[in-house]
């Protein structure tokens, strides 16, 4: 789900208008309605876009870092070449297309280096001829266990509370934004979570989890799985308890 589309559905589930949205947040609806279409140009710059999102964020009633995160992943990001970055940052010189070489330059080059091997050639095979030295080849072998013992240590896992719950979950078949907090409201992630890549949140009594790609996550609960949670690119809020 784009940022724009969650700007819309968070409206919505708020159950706001574009004008309700636009007087709540002295922002013009037209405005508005070209962040929810993805177009970000008329802000007046990413510092003013960033504070709309806040002022957004705070009146519908999600974590603005949610917005943000969004912003920064599909509006920020360099669209430049990198070559170009650098030359703007004066990292590295400009780039110059390299001069062109004579073909009789190059000629008299190549023929130069052929006479120089020709006679190391013929050096070297003299010398090998005078005295051919006897050549031992040993093989070593490494024990499997040094292996084992090399390898970096996997991460720790987080501490599990005794008695408490434990929920993971998995973006098993797409990237998705996700908000999680405990019971006492206390936020334990916020941000994107990459195919492929998990989250493990640990809480007293309850764990609190907003999802913005339902189709593409696997959720298990102290170990079980818990099956469907939703629809691909569909916002779930999902709670669950120590009991």
């Amino acid at each position: 789900m784009s940022l724009g589309a969650l700007i819309a559905k968070s409206r919505t589930d708020a159950r706001l208008s574009i004008e309700d949205l636009a007087k709540l947040t002295n922002i013009p609806a037209t405005l508005l309605r070209d962040m929810e279409n993805d177009n970000f140009k008329k802000c007046g710059g990413e510092t003013y876009a960033r504070g709309h999102l806040r002022n957004i964020a705070a009146k519908v009633g999600i974590d603005e870092r949610i917005f943000l995160d969004l912003f920064e992943t599909e509006v920020t990001a360099p669209a430049k070449p990198i070559r170009e970055l650098l030359n703007e940052n004066n990292v590295t010189m400009p780039y110059q297309e390299p001069k062109r070489i004579s073909w009789k330059i190059l000629a008299a080059g190549s023929a130069a280096v052929l006479i120089l091997f020709a006679g190391v050639q013929i050096f070297f095979l003299d010398s090998e001829n005078a005295n051919e030295p006897e050549i031992l080849v040993t093989t070593t072998t490494t024990p499997s266990s040094s292996a084992s013992e090399s390898a970096a240590p996997s991460a720790a896992a987080s501490p599990v509370i005794s008695g408490g719950i434990e929920v993971e979950l998995i973006a098993s078949r797409g990237t998705t934004w996700l908000y999680a907090t405990n019971e006492n409201g206390e936020v334990l992630f916020s941000g994107q979570v990459r195919e492929g890549a998990s989250k493990t949140f640990n809480a007293a009594k309850q764990v609190n989890l907003r999802v913005g790609n339902a189709g593409g996550v696997d959720i298990s609960v102290n170990g079980k799985d818990v099956g469907s949670v939703g629809a691909d690119r569909e916002v779930v809020n999902l709670t669950y308890n120590a009991d």
